[in-house]
């Protein structure tokens, strides 16, 4: 059982790779070829078009993986499941295509050829059902699929995508990629549920638990784009510029820590319903050893490198992005380790209020924050948001489960990795006085931390 989970877990470990070699590889060709022109009015369109696809997915994603993994050990209930939870997005994508049409037709003049192409990520929508096969952990299937199809975008826009004219051609293959990575999926489903004839009644008693996780979606969204329009529209957007991509270079290790707590959620989930609190509590202990683990050298290697690396990576202009990794790096700590409450607990056990509130509050906290920082402290105001917003989230999550949940066990592992990564920490920061260049400073640093971690 625990070797599919590390099969699992390296199935996405492979996936957020290849979400990162993406745009690294992509994103230096397509600024040249479209321009900064084409690139924005691709990421306008596309920003708009998410939100769509938000509301057509509601909190399908989490509340559809946490009850197939209830359901999948009886193929009758399964095949109810499914169908009854996939009505609801079914009729919500339909009813957003006809609203995004109407945007498009009605307010969308200006882009309207790329905002129309931008509609197939919509209708993607309607085959996405991830959902289901994460709830069965079969992750292989989602994983391998959706790598394929990246591969080949990524060849597609190298051969085809030319010339700022070609902003339609690149919207294309881009959305395109997304709509047939899930109708492959669709030719899996098959084999795993039968047909069966489901009841109106079947339909509503998923609709409040699925609104109810649609929430703590809209809050965490908006909190990962409200830092962006507020420090455009409070400061400026070379602010934004150094703010974004900082941002990015942390997601990019955060998302290999994070990773479990996909593969983690069906499995409890399935334990949960079967009533194995024994079990679940064995995973989490070693759930919380394996991210802290990663989180704390990730942390610390991020604040020692960030000066050297950001310049030899983004180029001299990014260089106010290294201070705010100084910042950002914490947060990698707050993320994991709400990340296992979230996923292996809160979710699993349906106890979704307190997931919900801790992100509306985050969301409020982040707001306040940046409104009283920004204008004074620019990007770092909205670091210090971003820092104080994951850190109500995971304490109140913390707090909410700490009579049911051995934190004191926990926050002895915490320590242990803490020790050892400030060690790492100081090691590689002795580094700095030798007089090397930054390219063989960040090399050494980083051989330096995996010997003495």
């Amino acid at each position: 059982m625990l070797s599919q989970i590390k099969k699992n877990y390296l199935y996405n470990i492979v996936y957020q790779i290849i979400l990162v070699l993406f745009p690294i590889i992509t994103v230096p060709y397509i600024s040249r070829t479209i321009g900064a022109s084409g690139v924005g009015i691709y990421s306008y369109t596309y920003s708009i078009v998410y939100y769509f696809m938000l509301a057509s997915l509601l909190g399908i994603n989490n509340y559809g993986n946490r009850t197939i993994a209830k359901a999948r050990d009886d193929k009758a209930l399964l095949s109810k499941t499914f169908f009854s939870i996939y009505v609801i997005q079914f009729f919500m994508t339909a009813m957003m295509i006809i609203l995004y049409i109407l945007y498009v037709f009605i307010f969308n003049n200006q882009y309207f050829n790329i905002a129309l192409i931008q509609i197939i990520y919509l209708i993607s929508v309607f085959f996405d059902i991830n959902w289901f096969f994460f709830g069965l952990e079969k992750f292989k299937v989602t994983v391998v699929r959706s790598s394929i199809l990246r591969l080949l975008s990524l060849v597609l826009i190298f051969l085809l995508v030319k010339s700022s004219n070609d902003v339609w051609l690149y919207t294309l293959i881009m959305a395109s990629s997304a709509l047939f990575s899930q109708l492959l999926l669709l030719s899996f489903l098959r084999k795993e549920i039968m047909l069966v004839r489901i009841k109106p009644k079947d339909i509503f008693v998923h609709i409040k638990p699925i609104l109810i996780l649609f929430v703590p979606v809209v809050a965490v969204s908006l909190y990962k784009i409200m830092d962006k329009i507020m420090l455009g529209s409070m400061s400026n957007v070379v602010e934004v510029g150094y703010y974004d991509q900082a941002e990015k270079i942390i997601t990019i290790p955060t998302g290999f820590v994070t990773a479990l707590g996909t593969v983690m959620l069906p499995r409890i989930s399935n334990l949960a319903s079967k009533g194995e609190t024994d079990k679940i509590l064995d995973y989490i202990k070693k759930s919380v050893n394996f991210m802290m683990f990663l989180a704390f050298p990730i942390c610390f290697g991020l604040i020692v490198v960030s000066k050297d690396f950001v310049p030899i990576f983004l180029g001299s202009e990014f260089t106010k992005s290294s201070i705010l990794i100084y910042y950002l790096a914490t947060t990698v700590l707050f993320v994991s380790f709400a990340n296992i409450i979230r996923t292996q607990y809160l979710i699993p056990k349906e106890k979704d209020k307190v997931y919900v509130i801790s992100v509306i509050v985050g969301a409020v906290i982040n707001l306040v924050v940046n409104v009283l920082l920004i204008p004074k402290y620019a990007s770092i105001g909205a670091c210090i948001g971003t820092i104080c917003a994951e850190l109500f989230v995971m304490l109140y999550q913390v707090i909410a489960v700490r009579k049911e949940l051995p934190i004191l066990d926990y926050l002895r592992i915490i320590l242990m990795y803490f020790v050892k990564g400030l060690i790492m920490f100081i090691g590689c920061m002795s580094i700095k006085y030798i007089d090397l260049s930054p390219v063989l400073t960040v090399l050494i640093q980083v051989l330096v931390g995996i010997v003495i971690y």
